[in-house]
This record gives structure tokens, sequence and C-alpha cells, in this order.
């Protein structure tokens, strides 16, 4: 019993070591700016938006590069129309925000096949018919060649059916009247998160990023 209880401890040592480390690196790696004074013809309005836990990436619904209504259909919403002219997009755990609406209501089991890497993920998308700036939401004005580049990240995130269309998730959960969700690739972990994929985003536009974030805190440090 003393020998289990030995490595018991010696286990829960290691473990909080290992946690601790985790949350340091993080921590460095989010005030390691990449791309730290890009150059942008402003030309194109694009914006992140944080709700405290998850940033989003918010671009024009419809522009000269792409018509993001005619895959993310209004009528998957509940309510959006032409007079939204926005677009949230942000990536995560299908099972996660599915499951999981508020925090309140997060499972345990959720949580750990959310960070296993184990489960399939989503995107969650937003339409919005107006967008205010404050400290949760900021305004990056970029080119049409960067816009061009955020596009393609976006677009290789859904996944497609055969025929190259995006593929609505079967359900009926709704967090907000203007959203729906699209199966999406890659799996969510305790490396990749929904801030690791909008972090990636500014990353493939050339915009002011972390080399590396699991929060959506080092993000919005470098638009202040």
């Amino acid at each position: 019993m003393k020998r289990l209880l030995k490595y018991a401890g010696r286990f829960s040592l290691v473990l909080i070591v290992l946690i601790a480390l985790y949350f340091l690196l993080a921590f460095c790696l989010s005030r390691i700016t990449i791309n730290t004074n890009p150059v942008n013809k402003p030309e194109v309005a694009i914006y992140i938006m944080t709700n405290g836990v998850h940033t989003d990436i918010v671009m024009p619904a419809v522009s000269q590069d792409i018509d993001w209504t005619k895959e993310i259909s209004y009528k998957n919403t509940l309510e959006a129309d032409s007079t939204y002219q926005y677009l949230a997009m942000g990536w995560g755990d299908k099972k996660f925000y599915l499951e999981t609406p508020a925090f309140a209501d997060l499972k345990l089991s959720t949580a750990i096949r959310a960070i296993s890497g184990l489960s399939t993920s989503a995107m969650h998308t937003t339409y919005y018919q107006n967008i205010k700036e404050d400290n949760d939401c900021k305004k990056i004005m970029i080119s049409n060649e960067q816009y061009k580049q955020l596009i393609n990240y976006v677009l290789n995130s859904f996944k497609k059916d055969s025929s190259g269309h995006l593929m609505p998730v079967k359900t009926s959960v709704h967090y907000d009247i203007g959203d729906a969700f699209y199966e999406a690739k890659g799996s969510y972990s305790i490396f990749k998160t929904c801030n690791t994929w909008a972090n990636a985003a500014l990353k493939a536009c050339g915009q002011k990023s972390c080399l590396w974030t699991i929060f959506d805190t080092g993000i919005f440090i470098k638009y202040r």
C-alpha cells in the first residue's frame, strides 16, 4: 500500500509539472509575434471577435472575391437573410459545439474527448447584420490578395462532399438566429484549439499573430 501511494504521489507530481509547463509554454509562445509589421493595402475589412474564450474571424458575406452565401446558405439559419452583411467563422470540436451551448452544460466526458484529439470538428458560422468595434471586436484592413489567402485557408478547413460543396451538420442546434454548423477537417486537442485555428488564419493572410496560442488573449493583445 505504501508503494502504491508513493507511485501515485510521483505520478501526481509529474502530472502537475507537465500541466504547469504546458500553460507556461502557451503563455510564452503566445507573446511572440509573427508578422509584426504587416504591409496592408486597406481594401477589405475583416474582424477578429471573441466571446471571452473563443475567437471568430469575421468577413464580408459577399465580396468581389467570394459570395459565402452560395455555400453557407441563409436557409440553414433560423432567420438570417441578405440584410446580414457579415459572416463570422470559428472552428472547434463538434461534440463540444453541439452539446455545450454554455460552459454550465459542459460534461467531463465531452471535455476529455475534446482535448484528446479523437473527436470530429465543425465550423460554426454566424451571420450578422452589423459589426460593432470594441475590446472584443477589432477591425483589420487587408488587401484583396491577402483576403484571397484568408479565403483559401478558411475554405480548406471545411469538409466537402463528392461534388465539392460544404456539408451542413445535421442538427437542430443553434446559438443565434443567424448561425449554422458545417462539417470540418481536423480534430480539436490540447495543441489545436479554436484560437489556434483563428491565429493560423491570421498567419495565412500575413497579419499579426502569435507564434502559437491556445487562448484568445494572446491574439487580442496584438490588436489593442
